[in-house]
């Protein structure tokens, strides 16, 4: 009899109860955007406070969230307080948070005598010859450091929302994706620990960039565009702002780094890498992928900032004829990891946008002032909850329904 799998599972506490109702308080008017700037410290604090109070009186946290920052400008001084305020609030919500009285978290795979290839930041990669087995665990990563806190549902999330992509985008390229719901022996054993995050795939050769388009000015690209006036060696008008619309989605490739931050370049050093005719294929597919992605979001009240895809050849060996490469989608697909999705109510160019993905994680951390280097703190049970819903979020919004 096969041995039940030792997975490094970590049981998170369960989030705290509900705050119980006060007796009614009277709330103060929402300042406008203009008058929030002028806003003492203390009295911001005060009147987060006072919304903590109205939220957990809330039926309905998005109602709440649309009415305080359709109110309240955000500015970056107190960005952190307002992330503090929107974790208290999502805890509140029914369906943000599990009832269970503790949530399941899978930090890496431990599979009996068998030995994962590799294990990334978040994945755990299994070499079955021409084939891989991916394993997406609920580790998290912030500030190219990964956290010791694992985030219940996260693997999950990726795994299904990259095969909703690869589904619904199929005509566009081939994917390397067999079967989500099949595995070979020994796996096979495993099915329940592996249903949901892990998928059997093509092997590839990967190609040794990133393929970056851009729609949004920000990240990375904002840094580089208040320094030069371009992206990756693009030109872009003057006078742009953080987060602004750029005139049409831009392909801005990136090196791969095995830790640390990808690095941005240009077009022309992405051809010298893979060869021009490879160069300008990846950048008119990734182009199209992103222009379709971005038009499905849209109408569901979802911007894509920016995006970031893999690509693979697959020699295809066929005996009439030489073995000829086949460019093929690898990796995720447009998941919170590998994209920046924005709400586009809370829209605001100019600055920092809020998204969905690991923002409570980061803002927790520059809040307690961690250094930044490894190893990092464990995370709190409100933070993880709150990070947990995000995703969640993102799957529900995008997909229309929650994750199974």
């Amino acid at each position: 009899m096969n041995r039940p799998l030792q997975n490094n599972v970590q049981q998170q506490p369960p989030p705290p109860e509900s705050h119980r109702s006060e007796p009614t308080t009277v709330i103060p008017c929402l300042p406008q955007a203009g008058e929030a700037r002028n806003l003492s410290s203390a009295a911001k604090r005060r009147t987060i406070r006072c919304y903590i109070r109205e939220g957990q009186r809330a039926s309905c946290f998005a109602t709440f969230a649309k009415k305080f920052c359709t109110k309240i400008h955000r500015p970056a001084a107190w960005r952190s307080q307002l992330s503090a305020l929107e974790s208290s609030l999502i805890l509140l919500e029914k369906r943000s948070v599990s009832s269970a009285a503790a949530m399941t978290a899978i930090r890496e795979t431990n599979f009996p005598g068998i030995a994962p290839a590799a294990r990334g930041k978040v994945r755990d990669i299994y070499d079955l010859g021409d084939k891989l087995l991916i394993v997406a665990t609920d580790r998290l990563s912030a500030f190219d450091v990964v956290m010791p806190t694992p985030i219940p549902d996260k693997g999950k999330v990726l795994t299904q929302l990259s095969l909703f992509w690869f589904n619904l985008l199929h005509n566009v390229i081939p994917n390397h994706i067999l079967s989500a719901t099949d595995f070979p022996a020994p796996f096979d054993t495993y099915h329940e620990q592996l249903a949901g995050r892990a998928m059997l795939v093509r092997k590839t050769q990967p190609l040794p960039i990133e393929c970056v388009v851009r729609g949004y000015l920000s990240g990375s690209g904002w840094k580089e565009y208040q320094t030069t006036g371009k992206v990756c060696g693009i030109a872009l008008p003057s006078g742009l702002r953080e987060s602004d619309k750029l005139p049409e989605p831009i392909f801005t490739p990136a090196t791969k780094a095995i830790s640390g931050h990808d690095e941005n370049i240009s077009f022309e050093r992405a051809a010298e890498l893979i060869g021009k005719p490879l160069a300008e294929k990846v950048c008119a597919v990734s182009i199209e992928i992103y222009n379709r992605a971005s038009a499905y979001a849209a109408p569901r009240g979802v911007l894509l900032a920016d995006t970031k895809f893999e690509f693979g050849l697959l020699n295809n060996l066929r005996p009439d004829r030489e073995a000829a490469a086949e460019l093929i989608w690898i990796d995720e697909a447009l998941t919170p990891d590998s994209s920046r999705f924005w709400p586009a109510s809370q829209y605001r160019p100019g600055g920092a946008q809020p998204s969905f993905d690991k923002q409570f994680v980061r803002d927790y951390l520059e809040r307690i002032q961690w250094s930044k280097t490894p190893p990092g703190p464990e995370l709190p049970p409100d933070v993880v909850a709150a990070t947990r819903a995000k995703y969640r979020e993102a799957y529900r919004i995008l997909v229309g329904h929650e994750l199974n």
